[in-house]
């Protein structure tokens, strides 16, 4: 039987669009599939949920900064190279497919030793250090945008395929209708729903508690708020009921969504969030428009800005930088929606357009070619 062998961690974000085209060759071909990620953390339980065999490694995060757990670090990458090697000598697989994330790197460079091929997918609008260095193995470099391609020097271009950001084919084809039963919708008003990642965002939570009078007076407002400011939804409930009691169930607060996820955002007519790239693929495949606040760069490398800017050119978002999320202009914009209807349709026909090729499967009919 054929083997690929995945690799990538240390946040959902580099092992959700894994799992997305894992799930496309599964459904699709007799394939065995096999997963290497870091011993330490999440990915493990993310990927058996899937069903994917995992092996785990040492994984050291690599920094652009000085920091003396890099030298600590050092010593965990040169581990889970020679972990990894010895995994790929097990496995013997087709290719090794990477999502990027520190883990990721010593499983790319011991396949390319072993003469495994590596292809390598970046998520953002710019590479980041992960994959720039993955790319040094990598048959193949596959990108979520066009513009992408630009960041690679000109002896890789021929290398780089444009594929989008594989999510769940479930986003395709959910249901709005359970969606609103898993949220008890109630009335006739646009669901607005907010996300903040599923840790949650406390700038966007404190913008939410701020304005949650005019929300709930103009929205069905599902807020999803992170399961470590489960408090704060409460808070805004209790508040919501107090001051406007009429107003209290046009509120629904979750400190998680699983997997209803494709079935809320399908009910959605509106999303409030955060642009890292899982969650605007996500809601891109679902058609949503978007009002998105990206994080600053300082509490990230600015890859949220650039996937922030790109949907707003594209017609699928408004941004708001953190200086302008504030109440007085989030309820302008909101205002704005609601009285024009048809701006808020072209911006969910937009949002539609960017993940319409289902970037999931067409990664996994690429793969196939290695196999």
């Amino acid at each position: 039987m054929n083997r690929i062998v995945f690799t990538g961690g240390g946040t959902g974000g580099h092992i959700f669009p894994g799992i997305a085209v894992a799930e496309v060759l599964q459904q699709e071909r007799r394939v065995a599939l096999f997963w290497i990620g870091s011993n330490n953390g999440t990915d493990q339980s993310y990927v058996r949920s899937a069903g994917i065999p995992f092996y785990g490694i040492p994984a050291g995060k690599l920094r652009r900064y000085f920091s003396f757990q890099n030298l600590v670090d050092v010593f965990k990458i040169i581990g889970g190279f020679f972990a990894s090697l010895i995994i790929l000598l097990k496995l013997k697989p087709d290719c090794l497919f990477s999502k990027g994330g520190f883990v990721s790197v010593p499983p790319c460079a011991a396949a390319r030793l072993l003469k495994i091929p590596v292809i390598t997918h970046e998520c953002d609008f710019s590479p980041g250090l992960a994959t720039k260095i993955n790319t040094r193995f990598a048959s193949r470099i596959f990108v979520s945008y066009a513009k992408t391609a630009s960041f690679f020097p000109a002896a890789l271009q021929k290398k780089i395929t444009v594929t989008g950001n594989p999510v769940r084919m479930q986003f395709y084809a959910a249901n709005s209708e359970a969606g609103k039963a898993f949220i008890r919708y109630s009335g006739d008003k646009p669901i607005l729903f907010v996300q903040g990642g599923s840790l949650g965002a406390l700038q966007i939570n404190l913008l939410i508690e701020q304005t949650i009078s005019f929300l709930a007076e103009h929205f069905f407002v599902v807020h999803q708020t992170g399961a470590q400011h489960r408090l704060q939804g409460e808070n805004i409930a209790a508040r919501l009921a107090q001051d406007h009691p009429e107003l209290s169930g046009q509120y629904r607060a979750f400190p998680f969504i699983g997997s209803q996820m494709p079935d809320v955002l399908a009910a959605a007519d509106l999303v409030l969030a955060r642009s890292g790239a899982n969650t605007i693929w996500e809601a891109a495949a679902a058609g949503k428009p978007l009002i998105l606040i990206p994080l600053e760069k300082g509490s990230s490398r600015g890859d949220q800005i650039e996937n922030a800017a790109f949907f707003a050119q594209e017609g699928a978002a408004l941004v708001l930088s953190s200086r302008d999320a504030v109440p007085a202009v989030l309820c302008e914009k909101l205002t704005q929606l609601v009285e024009h209807p048809d701006q808020l349709r072209a911006m969910a026909q937009a949002s539609a357009a960017l993940a319409g090729d289902k970037p999931a499967a067409k990664i996994a009919h690429l793969l196939e070619q290695w196999v």
